[in-house]
């Protein structure tokens, strides 16, 4: 089975997935809610995949209205400074206290707790909320993990709004991939 966990119904309000193949659970915004909902998925004796589709901003005006495969996942707001590099988690003794490698597609992600309107001082492609505390949880319970973020926005002064807008506009392309 194949959990399927987006932050909001927005982002995809309406699908027609095989119930048999597919599970589709809205975990909410933010770390922790994702982090919860993807202990629970992969805890589910059925789950063999969790894919994280959602929203993201973007750095770079050419892939505003597409959908990335992520390969690359990054924790943007753990700032432990001097303790540890920015987005690495100090004392972390899971073996995954910093950057998540899930495939070997080109573009990253950094997740954290804020809606970004500025370029972070962690690098990425894109932005979102939710992407590190579900790759985390699926390496220590080792499900396969896959992540697409539709870039909806471009991560500045009028993302929310730009957001608001076009959060839905990626699910088709999305649903396409599944």
């Amino acid at each position: 089975m194949k959990y399927i966990l987006v932050a909001l119904k927005a982002e995809l309000p309406e699908h027609n997935l095989d119930p048999a193949e597919y599970k589709v659970w809205y975990t909410g915004v933010g770390k922790v809610n994702a982090t919860m909902w993807a202990t629970m998925a992969c805890i589910q004796h059925d789950c063999d995949t969790v894919i994280n589709y959602g929203t993201a901003g973007g750095f770079n005006k050419d892939l505003a209205g597409q959908l990335l495969h992520i390969g690359n996942i990054r924790q943007r707001d753990m700032d432990a400074r001097p303790q540890a590099e920015l987005g690495v988690t100090p004392f972390d003794t899971s073996g995954f206290a910093g950057d998540i490698k899930i495939s070997n597609s080109a573009y990253s992600v950094s997740s954290g707790d804020n809606f970004v309107k500025a370029q972070p001082e962690l690098e990425s492609d894109c932005v979102d909320m939710e992407a590190y505390g579900i790759a985390k949880v699926c390496h220590h319970f080792q499900k396969n993990f896959v992540c697409y973020k539709y870039i909806s926005d471009l991560a500045d002064e009028d993302a929310p709004n730009t957001w608001a807008e076009n959060q839905h506009k990626g699910a088709d392309a999305f649903l396409a991939m599944t």
